[in-house]
C-alpha cells in the first residue's frame, strides 16, 4: 500500500567534516553557525515548515553537541527566566520543540548510503525525506515543500536538483534524464562525480531526497566503493531501474555551506537579510576597501 504522506526525516550528521579542518576537529559542521543558527537548524526548521513531524539524526563519535542543541537545557532556561530576558527564552525552548527527534549512531562513516541505512529500523515502512545539513535552499515555499508535492502527485522518488558549471559536475551525482516540464523531469540514470566531458547533463543532485522505503533493500544490494564507502547513488540507480525516479529543480538560492567559501557567501547574504544586522552590516560592507 503506497502511503501519501512524509512525516519523517532523516538528517545524516555523522561526518568528519574534512572540509572544515582544523575547525571541525573536536566540534560538529553541523553546529557551525550561519549568522545566529546552527547550519542543522536551518534544515530541521525547512524540514517542521514542510510537514515533517519526526526527525532522525544520525550522529557519529564527537556529535553529542547536536543533540544537546535541540533538547531542553534546564539550567539555561533558568537563567534567562530569573534575568527578565524572555524573548531570547521563548527563542531558545522553540527549538527543543521543533519536532519529535530520534538518533541513532553511525559507529563509522561509510557513506551517504550507510548512513541512510543506519536509519532504517527508525523509518519502518514509510515514504521518508533526507535533508543533508550543509545543503542551506533559501526559498518562499521551503524547497522540501515542494518536492512533497511532487511525491504526492506521482507517489515516487523525488531528487532535488540543480543545474551547475560544467566544471563543477566532477563535484556532484549527475543525472540522466527526460524532460518531463520546465522543472521536473524523469531520472533513467544517475552517475557520480564524473568527469565533465562524460557527464550526461548539468542537472546535479543536491541535499534533499523524498525517497520510498524500498531504498533499503537496494542499499543492501550496493557493494562497498571506495574506502568502503555505500553511496546512496548506487542505491538509486538500482532502484530507477524498477521503477520511475523524478528529479525537480527547486525553486529558490542553494548554498554549498559545506565548503568555505560557499559558507562565506551564505553567512553575508543570510546577515544581510537579518532584521537585527542587516542595516548596519549593509553599511559596513559598503564602508570596505575592496
Amino acid at each position: 500500500m503506497i502511503k501519501d504522506k512524509v512525516f519523517k526525516a532523516v538528517i545524516p550528521a555523522a561526518g568528519l567534516g574534512t572540509r572544515f579542518l582544523p575547525v571541525t576537529k573536536a566540534s560538529p559542521k553541523e553546529m557551525l553557525p550561519l549568522v545566529d543558527k546552527p547550519l542543522i537548524q536551518y534544515v530541521v526548521e525547512e524540514a517542521v515548515a514542510s510537514g515533517i513531524k519526526e526527525v532522525i539524526i544520525v550522529t557519529g563519535r564527537g556529535k553529542r553537541a547536536i543533540e544537546d542543541h535541540f533538547d531542553i537545557s534546564f539550567e539555561l532556561e533558568e537563567n534567562l527566566r530569573e534575568n527578565g530576558k524572555k524573548s531570547i527564552l521563548k527563542e531558545i525552548r522553540k527549538i527543543s520543540m521543533l519536532a519529535d527527534f530520534c538518533y541513532v549512531r553511525q559507529s563509522k562513516a561509510k557513506g551517504l548510503g550507510h548512513a541512510i541505512l543506519t536509519a532504517k529500523n527508525l523509518v519502518g515502512d514509510e515514504p521518508f525525506a533526507v535533508l543533508l545539513g550543509d545543503d542551506i535552499v533559501d526559498a518562499e515555499v521551503p524547497a522540501l515543500r515542494q518536492m512533497i508535492r511532487i511525491y504526492e502527485k506521482y507517489h515516487a522518488p523525488v531528487l532535488a536538483i540543480a543545474r551547475v558549471k560544467k566544471d563543477e559536475v566532477k563535484n556532484y551525482g549527475i543525472i540522466k534524464g527526460e524532460k518531463i516540464n520546465s522543472r521536473l523531469f524523469s531520472v533513467e540514470d544517475l552517475v557520480e562525480k564524473p568527469d565533465p566531458d562524460d557527464a550526461p547533463s548539468d542537472l546535479a543532485v543536491i541535499g534533499r531526497y523524498i525517497l520510498v522505503p524500498e531504498v533499503f533493500g537496494m542499499l543492501e544490494m550496493v557493494k562497498p566503493g571506495k574506502n568502503g564507502e555505500i553511496q546512496l547513488t548506487d542505491g538509486l540507480r538500482i532502484l530507477a531501474k524498477r521503477g520511475p525516479i523524478y528529479g525537480y529543480l527547486v525553486e529558490g538560492k542553494r548554498y554549498d555551506a559545506g565548503d568555505k567559501l560557499g559558507f562565506l557567501k551564505a553567512t553575508v547574504e543570510f546577515a544581510l537579510k537579518n532584521p537585527d544586522l542587516g542595516r548596519e552590516f549593509r553599511s559596513y560592507l559598503g564602508s570596505l576597501v575592496l
